[in-house]
């Protein structure tokens, strides 16, 4: 429910060894790397990630660690007092529309999605992710979402396609800020309460080969004054958008219902043979 590619396309790879312990337990890593556009101007986000999966059954249980790193990023700040610095945010820096941001945003979440294979073409499942400092806001962060797909047996293939169909409904409980983000603007301000939210999506995909073309709505309740809050959008410029965490009335476009195309390949050892 919440761009964070300003609306633009982004592209994004990954790489994930795997080591199967016995045919029940699988061990893995990952690094990927994705396209974003950040009010902070960081140059991508790099993940570094790993885990286990514990298969019992029918059921898959799977949990591990995240770590988002967001290099390059730059600190606004129009609070910071004249001829003072907080760590590299220069004095009075400031975007456009007064919005602030730390130039590391980078974080850690850990993770725990369980998987129950209702049969060969229905999955239910949940996700449960936590963070001390969502985006490194200083805001702790509780997200958790249960799921559900249905994959189409050979039978029902359209034509050399495979498809499915899935969906999603999550909630986002944060808590309250470092003093760097605060209603008054300024260092020394008490931090923001950030709102909680509900997310959700719903999609089609077409498989073929390796490929697989994923056709989504995604969605959110947050406002749009609570999502320049949230984000620090430096586009942000609607006006009369006030709450009780955006006092200025700022509207961000980044929040909301949109639809989402997604092409990707996702090749292993014995497809490349």
């Amino acid at each position: 429910g919440i761009t964070q590619s300003n609306h633009k396309p982004s592209v994004a790879a990954y790489f994930e060894p795997r080591y199967n312990i016995t045919k029940d337990i699988q061990l893995y890593v990952g690094v990927s790397g994705e396209s974003i556009s950040f009010a902070n101007r960081a140059a991508a986000e790099i993940d570094f990630y790993g885990g286990a999966r514990w298969t019992i059954g029918p059921v898959v249980l799977d949990g591990g660690f995240w770590y988002y790193y967001y290099p390059g990023g730059q600190c606004f700040n129009g609070g910071t007092p004249s001829g003072a610095a907080s760590g590299d945010c220069l004095a009075n820096s400031f975007l456009p529309n007064g919005n602030t941001v730390k130039s590391d945003m980078s974080f850690w979440e850990v993770y725990f999605k369980p998987t129950w294979n209702v049969n060969d073409s229905l999955a239910i499942g949940g996700n449960l992710f936590y963070t001390d400092s969502f985006m490194h806001s200083g805001a702790p962060g509780t997200y958790i979402s249960g799921t559900a797909k249905f994959t189409a047996p050979e039978k029902m293939a359209l034509g050399p396609f495979g498809w499915y169909v899935s969906g999603e409904f999550g909630r986002q409980y944060l808590g309250t800020t470092d003093s760097f983000y605060s209603l008054t603007n300024t260092l020394s301000g008490p931090g923001i309460d950030y709102a909680d939210y509900n997310t959700w999506n719903v999609g089609l995909g077409l498989t073929w080969k390796v490929f697989t073309l994923d056709l989504r709505y995604s969605g959110t309740d947050l406002s749009k004054g609570d999502c320049n809050a949230f984000t620090g959008d430096f586009q942000a410029s609607q006006t009369g958008n006030i709450t009780a965490i955006n006092p200025g009335g700022i509207g961000s476009n980044w929040c909301g219902s949109t639809f989402i195309a997604k092409l990707s390949a996702d090749l292993t050892l014995g497809s490349l043979k």
